[in-house]
């Protein structure tokens, strides 16, 4: 794993909101041990470990940095880049390589990538690039894409701040998550398979109620005091987050 491993300092981020990256990367120790330290400083990051995967991913559009080896299975990193460029999906991309000549980065920006970090690297200056290029990205007019609001509810992924009908509703971490999923998929089922997927980064079933749970408690947060609720059961299939006339009370 080319990389040097030093422990994240949250003390030394400038960056005051919570990023949602996307890490793609085959090493998959490499890969854990981003996700583990972007999370450690207050981001949330979800992982591929090959360019086929990590192209589905990022083509959702719902991350505000991509960080992207370049040699990976299946598509590597450039034409990776190349087919979200052509897909007009924009979203500001890193560049992760052990290839570091000038001629190296140079093919990397023309892909379409934003900056380039050759191999190894200091976690410290992947942090401080990656919220460079997030920085960037709302200051060019993106920051609209950064809150979501159905009906009375409003969501704000850069001050992690939940409210309905004006009133704020404190979420513990992984609520927020799950909320910020339904709301970026209001008006759709959403499956099982997807939450754990996406909000608990599970790819398999671990057969416990803890999707069922979480949704019951951020129901009585978000329903507590209004006159009927906001997310929906679809029996059989999933949840649904539907704003309804008259739901607020």
């Amino acid at each position: 794993m080319l990389m040097e491993i030093r422990s994240p300092d949250p003390r030394g981020a400038l960056w005051n909101g919570a990023m949602r990256l996307l890490i793609i990367e085959d090493d998959q120790e490499a890969a854990a041990y981003l996700v583990k330290a972007f999370r450690e400083t207050g981001h949330v990051a979800d992982s591929a470990h090959d360019g086929l995967d990590g192209y589905a991913l990022a083509r959702e559009g719902d991350y505000d940095v991509l960080i992207v080896d370049r040699m990976l299975p299946k598509l590597d990193g450039l034409s990776l880049i190349r087919s979200l460029r052509e897909q007009n999906v924009a979203t500001p991309t890193l560049i992760l390589s052990a290839l570091g000549q000038v001629d190296d980065r140079v093919k990397g920006l023309r892909a379409g990538g934003d900056d380039y970090l050759p191999k190894p690297y200091a976690f410290s200056e992947l942090l401080a690039r990656t919220e460079a290029l997030a920085r960037r990205q709302a200051g060019s007019g993106a920051a609209e894409e950064t809150r979501y609001r159905i009906g009375d509810l409003e969501l704000d992924r850069l001050s992690h701040r939940v409210t309905r009908a004006g009133r704020e509703i404190p979420l513990q971490p992984r609520e927020f998550r799950l909320l910020e999923y339904l709301m970026r998929h209001a008006g759709q089922v959403v499956t099982r398979t997807m939450l754990l997927e996406h909000v608990w980064d599970y790819h398999f079933d671990p057969q416990t109620n803890v999707i069922d749970v979480h949704v019951s408690r951020l129901r009585s947060k978000l329903d507590k005091g209004f006159a009927s609720p906001i997310i929906h059961t679809v029996r059989g299939a999933g949840y649904v987050l539907r704003f309804e006339e008259g739901a607020s009370g």
